[in-house]
């Protein structure tokens, strides 16, 4: 899978990825809403085994690497979760390298990871899971066009503590509408 819009190349991560990988996922102030964040680079090279080799298979996640094309580095990663048998539905979630907050980056990789799944994929609904406090995500998932569907208490056991979990929704009908408008 490669998606390529105006600044970004979107691509399966590779190995060869690991340590642009670490470098901005090491970072646990800037990732503190994240479920990982990797010690080393040991731990960057087991998740990277870990991940589906083949996008689109039920209840796996696959894991992309958005690299800014002038530059040719990696800048951020986006995760897809194929929930269920069904695998009618997705949930996706980013994480950029600091360096690159603040310039539009995550919505265009967003925007063209979700076209992707919806066109050519035919997935009826997309779910992102943010952090309340998370506001950053949260401003990116509603920009998008995602509607608020649920707030948990407590839900969530990361880095230690238990936070709440806010999820977010977009059906395929409902992102044809925002293209339509735009």
């Amino acid at each position: 899978m490669r998606l390529v819009t105006d600044r970004l190349l979107i691509r399966a991560i590779t190995p060869d990825d690991k340590s642009k990988l670490f470098e901005y996922r090491k970072d646990k102030e800037t990732n503190r809403y994240q479920g990982w964040i990797p010690e080393t680079i040991d731990d960057v090279e087991l998740f990277i085994d870990k991940v589906a080799k083949q996008i689109n298979m039920p209840d796996t996640w696959f894991q992309l690497v958005i690299v800014e094309m002038e530059l040719e580095t990696v800048i951020g990663d986006i995760g897809i979760h194929f929930i269920g048998e069904e695998n009618n539905q997705v949930e996706i979630g980013c994480t950029l390298n600091k360096s690159f907050h603040k310039r539009g980056y995550a919505t265009e990789a967003f925007k063209a990871v979700i076209d992707y799944l919806f066109a050519e994929l035919n997935k009826h609904r997309i779910i992102a899971s943010v952090d309340p406090a998370n506001v950053g995500s949260i401003e990116l998932v509603e920009r998008i066009g995602f509607r608020k569907e649920a707030h948990f208490v407590e839900s969530l056991f990361i880095n230690g503590e238990w936070v709440d979990d806010v999820v977010y929704a977009l059906l395929k009908k409902e992102w044809r509408i925002k293209k339509s408008k735009e």
